[in-house]
């Protein structure tokens, strides 16, 4: 599949970028930047790499999953991630995504709950030379308020709601973007303004559920 190495996986990434995420909608050039960057078949299984680059989750393996591709640039450019910005990710799986986040922002703390999963990401990103990621293995239900605040955060397993620790944990103007519910799930996109906090539902989705201290609705 990859036979002419760097060139063929590339000329795929613009093909995805070009047919699975412009194409609905995605604008952000920063975000479309990344998305022909960040090569998705280091991400995936062995076994998928064929599928590296088809429209849809990939198994990765503990019951997780490598999200959509255009899932995954759609929940990014909700975020409006700037340059300087420090974020927060809960639920790091195969560390694309997060990959995708560190091409944007300043700073990426990410948490994930399955310690292998976490171990395989930081190898992988580190060879990658992803020098502004800072990993932790663990539950993320509470987020990394020794960190906080953050100007966007991510979560990428669906809790029955928002977690309170984690949105509290919103810089001023921040954004955070989060799957809800459980049969029917959403994307809910949160703002803070001061201590106003605002809320506005996305697009209907497909996430595993978040475990940890979620799962028995300490939030």
């Amino acid at each position: 599949m990859f036979g002419n190495s760097h060139s063929d996986a590339r000329r795929m990434r613009d093909e995805m970028v070009k047919n699975q995420i412009a194409r609905r909608g995605v604008r952000d050039e920063r975000v479309l930047a990344a998305m022909r960057t960040v090569p998705r078949e280091l991400f995936v299984e062995e076994s998928d790499l064929e599928y590296a680059y088809h429209d849809g989750p990939l198994s990765i393996g503990y019951g997780q999953t490598i999200s959509q591709p255009y899932i995954v640039a759609y929940m990014t450019e909700q975020l409006a991630i700037g340059s300087a910005d420090r974020v927060l990710e809960i639920g790091t799986g195969s560390g694309y995504q997060t990959a995708v986040l560190a091409e944007l922002a300043a700073e990426v703390y990410t948490i994930e709950i399955v310690e292998p999963l976490s171990l395989k990401a930081q190898e992988l990103l580190r060879a990658q030379g992803y020098t502004n990621i800072k990993f932790r293995a663990g539950d993320g239900s509470s987020g990394w308020p020794e960190a906080a605040p953050f100007d966007a955060i991510m979560i990428t397993a669906a809790p029955d709601r928002a977690p309170g620790r984690i949105v509290e944990q919103l810089a001023d103007g921040g954004r955070m973007i989060v799957p809800v519910g459980n049969f029917n799930q959403y994307l809910e996109l949160i703002t803070r303004a001061g201590e106003r906090i605002e809320r506005r539902t996305l697009l209907g989705v497909r996430f595993v559920p978040m475990t940890g201290r979620a799962q028995k609705g300490d939030l």
